[in-house]
């Protein structure tokens, strides 16, 4: 049998919860994280206060999430949650290792940015790391900006982070 790579056309990307998404997103951010950067329980613990937050204060018209689905699993997700003085913060972008390289990343920027505009933000944040370049690479062709970095022992490692930004 021989393994085909997904094709962007055969994923499915919806913006409505069910039972169980959220909880998965969690589990998959600190397994992905463990396996490729070598992030702690103290990660996921992070990940997991953040979307309970973002469940908690969740407005559909200020606030959305993107969960993608191949074959009824969910290989990917990104938030746009609204903070104070009408900024956007982007948070919990993830994609499984075989659906990387195939566009849907680009694709979810492109929601996130729509979805952006549409609710006329006067502008966007994201914290990451120094680990993570690809994403950084499609961060900074939406026109987001370095701001700041901070070097922490966050997650059970040494680590910078670093905060990028985007004005309207």
């Amino acid at each position: 049998m021989i393994h085909q790579s997904p094709i962007l056309k055969d994923i499915k990307i919806k913006t409505n919860l069910k039972p169980g998404d959220l909880g998965y997103i969690i589990h998959k951010h600190g397994v992905i994280y463990s396996e490729e950067y070598n992030h702690g329980v103290s990660f996921e613990a992070y990940v997991a206060q953040g979307i309970f937050e973002f469940y908690s204060n969740y407005n559909p018209v200020k606030d959305r999430i993107w969960i993608c689905e191949h074959n009824n699993k969910i290989i990917g997700s990104l938030v746009l949650q609204h903070r104070e003085k009408n900024t956007a913060q982007l948070r919990y972008f993830y994609l499984e290792k075989e659906y990387r390289g195939i566009g849907l990343g680009k694709l979810l920027m492109n929601l996130y940015m729509d979805f952006y505009m549409k609710c006329g933000y006067d502008s966007s944040y994201l914290w990451t790391t120094h680990e993570l370049g690809t994403a950084t690479a499609l961060y900074t062709k939406h026109g987001y900006r370095l701001t700041e970095e901070l070097n922490t022992n966050s997650f059970g490692k040494n680590l910078i982070e670093r905060k990028f930004e985007l004005k309207s």
